[in-house]
């Protein structure tokens, strides 16, 4: 006897529909401060009758939104993020016949839980264009690792495993370049601990690298020291930094520092555009090789060719202070008097004249 036939008409395929695959993204980040709002869209058909949000963990969905009015998405909406609330999420719908399949993956993170690691460049923050530099982000909170962000957005986060130190300094190193002109180089960090994934420490300072270079056939700005190179401790000293080029910013750096360099906005006097950084006073600390740099307003990150290296020597022994008189100062109010050994006094006659007084009780 032969085998059972089934013939599927045209009407039985149209029960098989097939949905469109949803998709789920945050707004205003994935990325959310502690304690701030954050919404979790998810876009899937104009047949969805309903959408369900589910965290990873979690067997049941976390949320369910019903589409208003015609459209293909909804929102699920988060007042106050919290720890609880990071992690990994993905959202799928029904419509009257059928479920979709789920969507990709959205890591939910938050932020603000731990201080904040510190960001450097090394050796400097101002590079050459054309050249690589190390980043480096460490904290002594101990992290075992740690999110370098790239804040055009251009490139998802690195996830970078720590290097641990005995004196309990953790961090990590990761090189960027080669460095161009064309847009900007700024970057901030993170840490956090593998074990909570989703759960990471306060942003750090954004760092932004300065591009060297930019100008190859304008002149470069000179570098001056006032009174000269060579200064004791105690002394006064200015570094200037002009050029006849026009420049808004002037920066100073200093070769082997790794925090972002000083700067300040030019001034136009005797037919040169320039900047005066006070050091005031000198300590053995100031001592060093200085270069400065010119920048425009229209691109900040962008610098001219660098000065010719300054050393500045400091040498000799301090100078001394003079110790200066000690006046009243005129926001504390009036001075009182001090009647402190005048009270003592009375408080010695007193006490002889009490111990007298019972020598005569006695006797009678």
């Amino acid at each position: 006897m032969g085998g059972s036939i089934m013939t599927i008409t045209s009407t039985a395929l149209l029960c098989l529909e097939t949905l469109l695959k949803p998709i789920i993204w945050a707004e205003p980040s994935s990325v959310v401060t502690h304690g701030r709002p954050v919404s979790i869209w998810c876009q899937g058909s104009q047949k969805a009758r309903q959408y369900y949000l589910y965290q990873e963990g979690v067997r049941e969905p976390s949320r369910s939104e019903f589409p208003l009015g015609p459209g293909d998405k909804v929102k699920f909406s988060i007042l106050h993020m919290t720890d609880h609330l990071a992690g990994s999420y993905h959202c799928s719908y029904r419509s009257r016949k059928s479920w979709s399949v789920p969507s990709e993956t959205l890591d939910l993170v938050v932020t603000g839980m731990f201080n904040r690691p510190t960001l450097s460049a090394l050796p400097s923050p101002v590079v050459t264009s054309g050249d690589s530099v190390t980043l480096q982000c460490g904290s002594q909170q101990g992290f075992d690792r740690f999110i370098l962000c790239d804040e055009r957005g251009e490139h998802n986060p690195g996830r970078l495993n720590s290097q641990r130190q005995a004196d309990g300094w953790s961090q990590v190193l990761s090189t960027v370049g080669p460095v161009s002109p064309g847009h900007r180089w700024a970057y901030r960090c993170y840490g956090y601990f593998s074990t909570s994934p989703y759960v990471w420490s306060s942003s750090s300072d954004i760092l932004e690298l300065l591009i060297s270079d930019l100008f190859p056939h304008e002149e470069a700005p000179t570098l001056s020291a006032h009174p000269g190179p060579t200064v004791a401790p105690g002394e006064n000293m200015t570094l200037r930094c002009q050029t006849r080029r026009l420049f808004d910013t002037f920066y100073l750096s200093k070769k082997g520092k790794t925090c972002p360099p000083l700067y300040l906005r030019s001034q136009y006097q005797d037919g040169k555009f320039q900047a005066s950084f006070l050091m005031n006073p000198v300590t053995l600390d100031h001592g060093g090789t200085y270069r400065c740099y010119g920048s425009l307003n229209s691109t900040p990150f962008l610098l001219s060719h660098p000065s010719d290296p300054l050393e500045l020597v400091v040498t000799g022994a301090p100078i001394p202070v003079t110790p200066s008189v000690q006046t009243q100062d005129p926001t504390s109010g009036p001075q009182l008097p001090d009647y402190t050994v005048e009270n003592l006094i009375r408080l010695g006659l007193s006490g002889l004249i009490l111990v007298v007084l019972g020598l005569l009780l006695f006797e009678a």
